[in-house]
């Protein structure tokens, strides 16, 4: 009658426990209106009737309550506990009517059966009910035949127009070829775990049939259909316990492995690309921290093209390397080993420190420090940014703190974010707490964004530099010079500041091409309200060129390498002089 012996994709544990938890309860209810409404001729048979209601309405909270964890083949107990509690009420009630109203209970369990099922065992349970109803009501003469029949049709029907329906919705999760989940049903299942997720490994497969277009032109389509539908079967025979596998599309398949890490991962694939017919190529990607369900499914693809181009026929797990970083890093920033350093920022003219930039440092307990062009792309792919972010911020501003104190004046506190961490929710309040909780005062600190990520900002990450701004952050773009947009924007982009980027300036002494570009920006700055800072200055050179064209800020190996705020804070500079006229400018109007 059904096209799949499988229970429907939507009959999942935790919708199955729900929904017989419903229907015990609903049948337990119905079961105390009998007993209320009708008139007992001996004590007995309530008081049976009263236990077996109490009976279901218990069974049905726990089910409600528990009935998620339950293993799938459980329920199988769980209907036909149903059918044996309606099949012993049957008989006790005092009248005819009575125990036909008991009987459409029969109907919940019916329903439970299609829903959670696949045809065959559906078949045998539905076999069950209705010998366990006519021997429940054989002993009523007034229950004819006709009855009888009328209930059992009135419930076929409804348990078979039901199961269409549930079926035709969970088709549209599953490949009608393989009878495997289709890409939407897989990423559903994604979504699902990564919602419940809680650091357990977790690892996704993508695997590609090689040379699939030469069956399918040499001996034709239906070929084809067939080598996948026998793919399909014998990956699913070599699989460990709760994998979900799907067809993603064409001559594709996805896999996913909770519990597993990649290189248990890579085992498992290893051993069911061997059982296969046909040649298999897979990449493997395990969850790392914090990653969206796109990113995982992107490592894999980017480990399957690595597996295609080195000469097919093999798998490839992902980047290994930064998995095993991705959770060292996590581990760092709980632990506070990730730190702000500074590097000063100054007024070339005297080499007065104005301001500290805040770069994030870990000092690795095996690798002394950790280059940031080695953490950072790996925060950002995973997701740790946000945290990271987050804890550097905190640690500068602390940090910014004691250096104020040690040397008795205010200091310009800068900070990098990404565009990620920009469009994180409620980003801006969240900085404006770290602020106030660290006594840092936000008319001080300046936040740095790249001209790339302004240039293809969102509506989102806009309204949270706008949202800053208003609550007395400052907005600098940094590394401007190697993008190609943002300068003739630079009247509209919110933004307080230019850094320069050390690219821009490595040739401004040699280059005068450069160094009339450098004349230029500065002047149009000085136009627009905006400072500039000068980066990657190394030579005395070019941070007096910088000065002659009227830059009033300048940063690099020349002033200062990044240090700790602690070291910085040990040798305060000489009093300042005329810095304190470039400081007392914040709070001038913007």
């Amino acid at each position: 009658m059904f096209r799949s012996t499988t229970a429907p994709l939507l009959a999942t544990t935790r919708v199955m426990g729900l929904t017989a938890g419903a229907f015990y309860t609903a049948g337990g209810f119905a079961a105390l209106a009998v007993i209320l409404c009708a008139d007992f001729p001996q004590r007995g048979p309530r008081d049976v009737l009263l236990l077996l209601a109490a009976g279901a309405l218990v069974g049905g909270a726990l089910l409600l309550a528990v009935g998620r964890y339950l293993p799938r083949g459980a329920f199988h107990g769980v209907v036909g506990l149903g059918t044996v509690l309606i099949t012993l009420a049957v008989p006790l009630c005092p009248t005819a009517a009575t125990a036909l109203a008991v009987t459409t209970v029969y109907a919940f369990v019916a329903l439970d059966v299609v829903f959670f099922f696949g045809w065959l065992q559906g078949s045998a349970h539905l076999a069950a009910l209705f010998a366990a109803a006519w021997w429940a009501l054989h002993d009523r003469p007034e229950v004819t035949a006709g009855v009888g029949i009328a209930l059992a049709v009135v419930c076929t029907v409804v348990t078979t127009v039901v199961g269409l329906l549930v079926r035709v919705a969970s088709n549209a999760n599953h490949d009608a070829l393989t009878g495997l989940l289709n890409r939407r049903g897989f990423d559903r299942a994604l979504d699902t775990a990564l919602t419940g997720h809680r650091g357990e490994p977790l690892a996704a497969v993508l695997l590609d049939v090689d040379h699939f277009k030469t069956v399918n032109d040499r001996r034709g389509h239906a070929a084809g259909d067939h080598l996948l539908q026998t793919l399909a079967r014998e990956l699913q025979g070599e699989l460990p316990e709760g994998a979900v596998l799907a067809r993603y599309g064409g001559d594709e398949f996805a896999l996913l492995l909770p519990g597993h890490s990649g290189t248990r991962a890579l085992e498992v694939v290893e051993r069911a690309r061997r059982s296969c017919t046909a040649q298999l190529s897979a990449g493997i990607a395990e969850l790392l921290p914090g990653q969206a369900a796109a990113d995982l499914l992107r490592h894999a693809d980017a480990a399957l093209y690595g597996a295609k181009t080195a000469g097919r026929g093999r798998s490839r797990l992902h980047d290994d390397a930064s998995v095993e970083l991705a959770r060292e890093l996590a581990v760092a920033i709980g632990a506070g080993h990730v730190r702000a350093w500074f590097q000063p920022i100054v007024s070339p003219s005297t080499g007065d420190v104005v301001g500290v930039e805040a770069l994030a440092r870990w000092v690795h307990p095996d690798r002394e420090i950790v280059s940031p062009a080695e953490f950072v792309p790996v925060a950002e792919t995973t997701g740790l940014i946000f945290d990271m972010g987050l804890a550097v911020l905190a640690d500068a501003c602390r940090g910014a703190r004691e250096v104020s104190d040690a040397w008795g004046r205010d200091l310009l506190l800068t900070v990098n974010v990404s565009g990620r961490e920009l469009t994180s929710e409620n980003y801006p309040q969240r900085v404006l707490e770290i602020v106030r909780a660290s006594g840092w005062s936000a008319d001080l600190l300046v936040v740095e964004v790249t001209e790339s990520l302004l240039d293809g900002s969102s509506g989102q990450a806009l309204a949270a530099l706008e949202d800053l701004r208003a609550h007395g952050v400052s907005v600098a773009i940094d590394d401007f010079g190697t993008g190609y947009s943002a300068f003739s924007r630079l009247d509209t982009l919110p933004a307080d500041y230019l850094k320069l980027d050390n690219v821009f300036m490595a040739d401004i002494t040699s280059s005068p091409r450069r160094a009339g570009m450098l004349q230029a920006l500065i002047s149009l700055a000085h136009t627009l309200g905006l400072q500039v800072v000068a980066e990657g200055v190394e030579t005395r050179e070019q941070a007096d060129l910088v000065v002659g064209m009227g830059g009033t800020l300048a940063q690099g190996w020349l002033f200062g390498r990044p240090v700790p705020p602690a070291d910085l804070a040990a040798a305060p500079p000489d009093p300042v002089g005329p810095a304190e006229e470039w400081l007392a400018a914040l709070d001038a109007p913007r």
